[in-house]
């Protein structure tokens, strides 16, 4: 009993325990570094790289551009950045395994040394990760809420549309109804009409025949 409360144990603190990988290297044009890290399944993790500024008081030649790519045990890819000077990424994991990250130096003649500053924790007792996770939740609800104003905003288009559909449809009632009133006065004044010729017809027919 007491083996197994202590691999429950370690299975917990390995789960919750945060990693941490801090890397510092130089990369050539063409060339690509990557690095593996084991995570844990549910195992939130985040990673930050950057071109380091051979010269601060100028910004990045053309030639420093780098290509990211994360990528999990199997899957598709987490995260991919072409062509960027400096970046980050977030996820949880979705199973236990090596996730690797690879970082390419963008071909470039003639050949340039690029200096990378590369940062990748595990962990939820990250701090960084705290801050990305708020930040990504504030992204989530400003995605949010931009979508329920686009839904809005359709709701009220649509609306609009109905409204004038609805108008359009009284008015062509009105109208018919108009026409109705009229072709029945028509009809009423037709069979008049009609009544009385077939009256004046029949009183000219018996005093023909002097019936009258």
């Amino acid at each position: 009993m007491d083996l197994r409360r202590s691999s429950i144990l370690f299975l917990i603190i390995a789960l919750l325990s945060p990693r941490a990988l801090s890397l510092y290297f130089e990369l050539n044009s063409g060339r690509t570094k990557c690095t593996g890290e084991e995570i844990h399944e549910n195992a939130m993790s985040i990673g930050k790289y950057a071109i380091v500024n051979p010269n601060k008081d100028h910004p990045l030649p053309s030639s420093h551009k780098i290509i990211v790519k994360v990528l999990p045990p199997k899957g598709a890819i987490l995260h991919e950045a072409d062509h960027v000077e400096a970046g980050q990424f977030s996820f949880t994991a979705s199973e236990t395994g090596d996730y690797i990250t690879c970082i390419t130096a963008v071909d470039h003649k003639p050949e340039t040394t690029l200096t990378i500053d590369f940062d990748w924790k595990s962990g939820v007792h990250s701090k960084e990760w705290t801050n990305v996770a708020k930040q990504s939740q504030v992204l989530m609800m400003e995605n949010e809420v931009k979508n329920l104003m686009d839904t809005v905003n359709s709701i009220h288009e649509e609306m609009y549309y109905l409204r004038e559909r609805e108008e359009e449809m009284q008015e062509l009632n009105r109208s018919t109804n108009s026409k109705m009133a009229w072709l029945s006065v028509l009809s009423f004044g037709v069979c008049l009409s009609v009544a009385g010729l077939q009256l004046w017809h029949l009183k000219t027919f018996f005093e023909k025949k002097k019936l009258i």
